[in-house]
């Protein structure tokens, strides 16, 4: 194969990367009497970094990994370059379909794009609004008013139904259930498509609740059941719109979640302090662990009491009874009702009750209420019901777009390693790179710790741990036989990654890798062992059956590239 010149071998070989699902880079130009005669294009994971003679720390992650796959062409006789050198082999991971818009090759901007840009500048169009640009002339809005009329003469259970209904059609596994009064107002509903409901079949171990949010024109609470993904992101496992916030309406809920996760309980639920929803968590999730978000109840005493509040954790129930009781005395408290009625649900709340409570590293339901704020971005309280739902979809695509970016970056990045051992390495191999921060920030100060043997009993090991010049300890047991360790603070328990403890007492043992039993799935970068394609919300063969809307759109993207060739090409035109 042959080229007119360099820019056009370099452009052929970014549309073969932006095909294939690789970057590339243009390594050198060699030159001769001022004439390009030589060129070399690589994939920009070839080479290694390179080490600095001075030492410092890196905050980019690391993209080389030394991939071989090249293009070399040579200047001929001809004045055209010609490929005398191709290795399409490389030794990373491709980017597939659902990514490939996120490499450099796919994002640039074509001419006409830019100039288009520029025309909305000079406007004084904002940049959000060039981005979603399109037809706002007056037949439109006149369609938008008529629709919106359309919508209210069915009234809104007529027309949600309607919505469901035609999203059941789209895909079978999307679920929705409805509570309509003898009136046909609705008064419940919960909904989750089945992105939701694969999401919460691999992170549905915890789960957030809140109803904190009123959201629409009827004041009714938004009650979204959130969790964590292994990017320790936000994920939606379904939401509802209640008409009250009684037990009977959340029994119902949590009924009606439970069967629309095929009867999974998540093994902990945090929420804030509700008697009805505690009633009703006791009566569907009796396999739950229930726990009271800790922010609020510190937000409160903050509040009632702030000449006694501090937030000191206690690791032993005695040591924490103790203090509660010393607290209560020296303050002359013993007899307020708001610290009596604490204290009979401490186990839901108090940490050191909690500590053995698997809760994703999450103490609280500041993710729904950081929900709640993304919420805000997009949906306004005019909105009706079936305006709302198709608003909320909104909401749901760019947190899973979040999910497929970090999904990239993961593929094309790794962190930068704090030192060069082996834990390190195989952490870095095993886990996404925000839970690896975590447990390197872990292992990165165990060299401030000292770790004493206390007794040994055949292989089973008890160390003492604890930070140089302090008196507290922490216990650590080891049982070297099938490796299994235990520290009192008892992180893993709760948060799913290894203490800086038992990490000491691991590197004291000459264990050189995280035990396979102290790698939770749910965290590694095998947590979606599922084709990269159910991030699409619709496959290949199904196009056919897609709505009309979503077929447009997905024409709209194929034929704005083929306007920007033809923009910059006037014999097209």
């Amino acid at each position: 194969m042959e080229f007119s010149s360099d820019e056009t071998a370099h452009m052929a070989y970014k549309n073969y990367g932006g095909k294939h699902g690789f970057n590339i880079r243009k390594q050198r130009r060699k030159t001769k009497n001022g004439k390009v005669v030589r060129l070399l294009y690589v994939c920009s994971k070839e080479g290694f970094r390179k080490e600095p003679k001075v030492k410092q720390s890196y905050s980019q992650p690391i993209t080389r990994c030394g991939c071989k796959a090249h293009m070399t062409c040579y200047l001929q006789k001809t004045g055209r370059f010609k490929i005398v050198s191709f290795d399409p082999n490389h030794n990373h991971d491709l980017v597939m379909t659902p990514m490939k818009h996120l490499l450099k090759s796919n994002r640039a901007f074509s001419l006409a794009q830019t100039k288009h840009a520029d025309d909305a500048e000079m406007s004084g169009i904002s940049a959000k609004a060039t981005v979603e640009m399109m037809s706002r002339e007056k037949d439109y809005r006149n369609y938008i008013y008529r629709k919106r009329m359309e919508k209210m003469e069915k009234g809104d259970a007529g027309a949600v139904l309607e919505y469901f209904q035609r999203k059941k059609e789209d895909n079978s596994s999307f679920f929705y259930s409805m509570q309509l009064d003898e009136d046909d107002m609705i008064t419940n509903i919960f909904w989750a498509d089945d992105r939701s409901i694969s999401d919460y079949n691999l992170f549905g171990d915890v789960v957030c609740f809140d109803t904190t949010y009123k959201t629409n024109e009827y004041d009714r609470p938004f009650a979204p059941f959130i969790g964590v993904n292994h990017h320790k992101q936000t994920v939606v496992f379904g939401a509802a719109l209640l008409y009250d916030e009684t037990t009977e309406s959340f029994k119902w809920l949590f009924e009606t979640f439970l069967g629309a996760m095929s009867g999974k309980q998540p093994k902990t639920i945090l929420t804030d302090q509700s008697a009805a929803m505690a009633n009703a968590i006791v009566n569907v999730f009796p396999e739950t662990k229930h726990r009271l978000c800790v922010w609020h109840i510190y937000q409160n005493a903050a509040k009632k009491l702030s000449h006694v509040f501090h937030g000191a954790e206690k690791e032993e129930r005695k040591i924490w009874l103790l203090a509660w009781h010393d607290m209560l005395k020296k303050h002359k408290l013993t007899e307020d009702k708001w610290l009596k009625n604490l204290f009979e649900v401490r186990e839901k709340w108090a940490m050191v009750y909690g500590r053995q409570t698997f809760t994703a590293d999450m103490v609280s339901t500041q993710r729904s209420e950081s929900m709640n704020n993304i919420l805000k971005k997009y949906l306004r309280r005019s909105y009706d019901l079936l305006s709302f739902f198709k608003h909320y979809e909104r909401v749901l695509d760019d947190r899973r777009y979040k999910e497929l970016t970090a999904d990239f970056n993961m593929m094309h990045t790794s962190p930068v390693l704090s030192a060069t051992v082996e834990m390190l390495q195989h952490a870095e191999e095993v886990y996404t790179p925000e839970v690896f921060t975590l447990f390197q920030k872990q292992y990165a100060v165990i060299g401030d710790y000292v770790a004493k043997k206390v007794s040994k009993s055949n292989m089973v090991y008890e160390y003492k741990v604890s930070y140089h010049g302090e008196a507290r300890e922490h216990l650590v047991s080891y049982d070297a036989t099938n490796q299994i360790i235990h520290c009192s603070c008892m992180k893993y328990s709760f948060a799913g990654i290894l203490c800086r403890h038992t990490l000491k007492v691991l590197d004291k043992k000459n264990v050189r890798r995280i035990p396979s039993n102290y790698i939770l799935n749910r965290w590694s970068k095998k947590a979606k062992a599922r084709i990269i394609s159910s991030y699409c919300s619709e496959k290949p063969n199904e196009t056919v059956n897609q709505s009309i809307g979503k077929r447009y759109s997905h024409l709209c993207r194929n034929f704005r590239d083929i306007a920007s060739v033809a923009a910059e090409h006037i014999e097209l035109t």
